[in-house]
């Protein structure tokens, strides 16, 4: 497995797969990646020599912003949304989607797990209820 900005890419698989496993490189940067560096597209990331694992990591950093600087880029930009009280900032400090999807039904990924709203009985108050009636 070789290890290209302290990211361990997965060997078997080819190059423009595999750099995708690199956070801020997706199939077209990937797909230009290696038609900058001119190599071949269909060699397995295993077969790359250690030149050329420099090179692409040299490139990455000179022309891309990936990894651990993207993530910190990121995160600032939402801790400035939710500093000035933007719409965005609210929905990221609530906890709901952002960018307009509907949250009366869907939406669980970023709401969470159901929560029951009401009494939840036992068994004991149920069997009275039952009773009761």
């Amino acid at each position: 497995m070789p290890r290209i900005m302290g990211i361990d890419i997965p060997g078997r698989k080819r190059l423009p797969y595999s750099l995708r496993y690199i956070y801020g490189v997706g199939p077209a940067r990937a797909d230009k990646i290696i038609a900058d560096l001119n190599l071949d597209p269909n060699t397995k990331a295993d077969d790359l020599t250690a030149e050329e694992i420099n090179a692409i990591a040299k490139h990455l950093q000179a022309e891309y912003t990936v990894e651990g600087d993207l993530r910190r880029e990121t995160q600032s930009n939402i801790r400035r949304l939710i500093s000035i009280g933007s719409y965005r900032g609210i929905r990221h400090r609530r906890g709901l989607p952002c960018r307009g999807q509907r949250t009366k039904t869907n939406a669980r990924t970023r709401k969470g797990g159901r929560r029951t709203i009401g009494a939840v009985r036992g068994k004991e108050a149920r069997a009275a209820a039952k009773a009761a009636r």
